[in-house]
């Protein structure tokens, strides 16, 4: 039964790694898939409602009318730095830029949609030796959430410096009591629970899976940043093309 705890421990364990792993390259592919393409999506809804808006003129006729007001009213203003946070939470509740603003600590906000491998590196070895789920008490799992924040905080930004202090930080700190073996009616309950996290987990894993932003990661899921750049190569593309037929529009 100690060995069945054991190696369900471990096997959840890895299983987080690859959940939260998977769920820091799509909250980065959001971001800066709004980012870097947010600018060229409202490039070219102004180039569609003055291109209808252009063609209305030259014909009057109704139907392109209505065409061109439809047009026009999808255009939306650019956001400000505000709405461009809004909604970038993380595993927390609360954005990388909005904790870093309360903890006084520097908005850094992420460069690649994976960070690098060595930061993949880090962040795996600090997960399985500081996971809260190897704590044996209450106080020792505060201790192991509190650090493991950290520790996703610097991975989500791809911060290799902070993963080393981390690490450095951890091997400096208090060893953990070795595990000790539990009666059986305590290994059965914890069996149980840890049986019930992995469920969640996969509803979670699904769910990202699911998302919009997760089905464009399968795409490419060896380069994912290349894949923001081809999307990018495609709407200038579009650009240039709406500017093209406006311009004749026009002329």
């Amino acid at each position: 039964m100690e060995r069945a705890v054991r190696a369900a421990e471990q096997a959840l364990i890895e299983y987080e790694i690859a959940v939260e792993t998977f769920r820091v390259e799509v909250e980065n592919f959001s971001r800066l898939h709004h980012q870097k393409l947010g600018p060229m999506y409202a490039r070219l809804d102004e180039l569609e409602a003055q291109i209808a808006e252009a063609r209305a003129e030259r014909t009057g006729d109704p139907e392109d009318v209505r065409k061109a007001q439809e047009a026009r009213a999808r255009v939306m203003p650019m956001p400000g730095v505000e709405e461009l946070f809004h909604d970038w939470l993380d595993s927390d509740g609360l954005s990388p830029e909005a904790s870093a603003m309360l903890t006084e600590q520097p908005v850094r906000p992420p460069q690649r949609v994976r960070p690098s491998e060595e930061a993949r590196k880090l962040y795996r070895e600090l997960a399985r030796k500081a996971h809260p789920d190897l704590a044996q008490d209450e106080a020792e799992r505060k201790r192991r959430d509190e650090f493991i924040a950290r520790v996703n905080a610097a991975y989500g930004r791809g911060d290799e410096a902070l993963l080393r202090e981390l690490a450095e930080e951890w091997a400096a700190g208090p060893v953990p009591e070795e595990w000790r073996p539990s009666r059986s009616e305590e290994l059965y309950a914890r069996l149980e629970w840890l049986a019930q996290r992995k469920e969640l987990l996969t509803v979670v894993a699904r769910d990202l899976e699911e998302s919009a932003i997760g089905a464009m990661l399968k795409i490419a899921p060896d380069d994912p940043d290349r894949l923001l750049e081809e999307i990018a190569e495609q709407l200038l593309a579009q650009v240039s093309e709406r500017e093209a037929e406006l311009a004749s529009l026009l002329g």
